[in-house]
């Protein structure tokens, strides 16, 4: 790892988050230098308190495994063998067990500042990767040869080109509006609110997803009696929601989940986020390439969004692992029509399961009941839900594939 101005690197990744830290890292394993340019500073202290819990699908572990970052994290998950999704006032259940996989797990949850800490402690040992932080993109002008850019860092303008830039900086990614790339929002007038809550009983590797009027709640499996809760509310009603004390903010997660898990006994800080989507027209453009939520930010319904992201980096590390030139455009159209297949299919689920099995739509009940129980009771169905769920769609990245039965 190297802290100096990327000057002799070919490909910029813009974007220190989670997705773009993976992707530096995958092309280190493939030995390719990089230049990641990231907006916050180097820490001299303890990390900003995070209360999000990422339920990592069995590819992506592989994924993190492949990259040498596991290690790192897999002290603090906590193992998926069980998720049990049911739906407010309608009949049946689905569950889907990692046995019925022929598995040990589905994946596993991970508190998100445990994996942001794995993923620093592993770029500190590359060798191929420079960094510029604080950094921030000022302009970007893409053309046949190369990408002009311009990065702003440590009080300093410095004008670099590139062969490839790549869009890791979220969803309100400046890589992508200095592309000219246009997105489509929808917002679905909900707030999500993430904490922790201590259970009466220890969930053992299960989880529990509550789908209902006001949208999902979902409760993960941590390690001793605690447990990540995500809580979707209408927008209109979160300010309320996040000024309830912690009993009545537990009473509130109780009734809205049900009993199937027990007893709720007391909550931890609570943070929340608009929920939008946001979609980008195009993956590539002259030069540059969007991965993560600069490409698609999903609804967080069935936890999707890192390990969709993940299998961005993941892929177009491998692509570039083959050599030649980083930003030839026959091989930034090739690795968008690799990803279609799993970017359009995870699109397609969480907006389904947002609108229609959320939203309060008395006439489809019936609809919604038969959907799970065939879900549950179709084995074919039951074993496609199982491998989407555990990362393995379209044509996934070599580093997250094993063999299953």
């Amino acid at each position: 790892m190297s802290e100096n101005d990327g000057a002799h690197t070919r490909i910029l990744i813009v974007g220190g988050g989670l997705v773009g830290s993976s992707l530096a890292l995958a092309l280190d394993h493939a030995g390719i230098d990089c230049t990641l340019a990231e907006a916050v500073p180097p820490r001299t202290d303890a990390p900003r308190s995070e209360e999000r819990n990422l339920a990592l699908a069995r590819a992506t572990v592989n994924g993190l495994a492949a990259i040498g970052v596991w290690p790192y994290v897999q002290p603090e998950a906590q193992a998926l063998r069980r998720i049990v999704v049911s739906r407010a006032g309608d009949f049946g259940s689905l569950r889907l067990d990692a046995g019925a996989a022929g598995v040990d797990a589905l994946g596993h949850i991970v508190p998100a500042r445990a994996l942001g800490a794995a993923l620093e402690r592993a770029l500190d040992a590359t060798r191929h990767v420079q960094r510029l932080r604080p950094a921030r993109l000022r302009t970007l002008r893409a053309g046949c040869e190369s990408a002009e850019v311009e990065i702003e860092s440590a009080h300093a303008v410095l004008a670099r080109r590139y062969d490839l830039v790549v869009g890791a900086d979220g969803s309100e990614s400046t890589v992508r509006a200095a592309l000219g790339i246009g997105v489509q929002h929808h917002d679905y007038a909900q707030t999500l609110i993430v904490g922790q809550v201590r259970c009466a009983h220890a969930l053992d590797g299960v989880a529990y997803e509550r789908l209902g009027d006001a949208g999902p709640v979902a409760l993960l499996p941590l390690a001793g009696d605690r447990a990540g809760l995500v809580l979707s509310v209408a927008s209109a009603d979160a300010e309320a929601v996040m000024a309830l004390d912690d009993a009545a903010y537990v009473a509130y997660a109780q009734q809205r989940l049900g009993w199937r898990a027990g007893r709720l006994l007391d909550a931890a800080r609570r943070q929340a986020w608009p929920i939008r989507r946001g979609v980008a027209a195009a993956l590539v453009a002259t030069r540059a390439v969007l991965i993560g939520n600069a490409a698609q930010t999903v609804h967080p319904i069935g936890a999707q969004g890192f390990n969709l992201g993940l299998r961005d980096a993941l892929t177009l590390a491998e692509m570039l692992a083959t050599g030649g030139d980083p930003g030839d455009a026959a091989r930034l159209a090739a690795y968008a029509a690799r990803r279609a297949a799993d970017r359009d299919g995870v699109l397609r689920f969480t907006h389904a399961l947002a609108t229609l099995a959320c939203m309060p739509q008395p006439a489809l009940a019936p609809l919604r009941t038969l959907g799970l129980l065939a879900a549950q009771l179709v084995p074919p169905l039951r074993q496609r839900l199982l491998r989407h769920g555990m990362g393995w769609r379209g044509q996934p990245p070599r580093a997250v594939l094993e063999s299953l039965p």
